[in-house]
């Protein structure tokens, strides 16, 4: 450790400034089209819903209209999508149970899951990490931004970099909190940030980038990220034996999720969808 106080939760948890962004919402009374599902409005009249809600919606009533052609719900006369209560819930789940058919791994499959990502199973390992954010927000112009932060980088990376330069640029470019302490994240394990930025830190089987600033922007959810690693724990590795019954459920979650995902690209496939894209993504009513 050193004498840094780390921002707690790092980069991507809610502690971070990172994620302050708040979750745009979609106005749809101001669409052109009302969002339906064969001819089933996902919303009433004036009401307001983020993205994520109004997929969500539209999952679920596909699911439902699913289980009543499938006699499992009785069929309602609705012009706007109604709620599932407990009961109907899970009869969608019973109709998901028989429709889809789930793999299940044996243990050769976990044990080459286990020798491809042994990095993910490390015990104990951390990075002493800062990092200059260029958030990526409503109406900023990518481009330019890109541009901006590769400049710094290319200045940061110069073998000619002036000490300190990092702590004075994360100061005046980081969109992140972390700007007033130089940028520093302090110790941070893989928990303690955003997927993106854990696969580059952490995950990299073959990556030849150690210590020192990463030589190529880091692209999160987020935004642009500047990273320097200041210190490294490289952890330990338990045996497969230790891992198999873990490595065995993340396996099965993974072709559950696959599964109920090719499912939902049936039924929008099948279905006539007005008002709003629709992919066929997992729905949160199955995950």
């Amino acid at each position: 450790m050193t004498g840094h106080e780390p921002v707690k939760g790092g980069c991507g948890s809610g502690h971070c400034g990172c994620a302050s962004g708040a979750e745009p919402e979609v106005a749809v009374e101001a669409a052109t089209e009302t969002p339906s599902i064969n001819g089933v409005r996902l919303h009433g009249p004036g009401e307001r819903l983020s993205a994520d809600e109004l997929l969500e919606r539209a999952h679920t009533e596909l699911l439902r209209q699913a289980a009543v052609q499938r006699g499992r719900l009785p069929a309602q006369d609705v012009s706007v999508a109604p709620p599932l209560n407990a009961e109907q819930r899970a009869a969608v789940e019973a109709m998901l149970d028989d429709e889809v058919q789930l793999p299940v791994p044996d243990l050769e499959a976990c044990r080459r899951h286990y020798e491809a990502n042994r990095n993910r199973y490390l015990v104990g390992q951390a990075r002493h990490v800062r990092h200059i954010l260029f958030a990526v927000t409503p109406g900023v112009d990518v481009h330019k931004l890109a541009q901006h932060a590769e400049t710094a980088l290319l200045e940061l990376t110069r073998k000619d970099a002036a000490p300190g330069r990092f702590e004075e640029l994360a100061r005046t470019l980081s969109n992140c909190p972390s700007g007033a302490q130089g940028g520093d994240l302090g110790w941070l394990t893989p928990e303690d940030c955003a997927p993106e930025l854990a696969n580059e830190l952490f995950h990299q089987r073959d990556s030849g980038w150690g210590m020192g600033v990463h030589p190529r922007l880091v692209h999160s959810r987020h935004g642009l990220h500047i990273v320097e690693v200041l210190g490294r724990r490289n952890g330990t590795l338990p045996p497969f034996e230790a891992l198999a019954p873990r490595i065995a459920d993340e396996l099965g979650l993974q072709a559950r999720a696959t599964a109920w995902r090719q499912f939902m690209q049936l039924l929008v496939g099948d279905a006539e969808v007005r008002g709003m894209s629709l992919d066929g993504a997992s729905s949160p009513l199955v995950q």
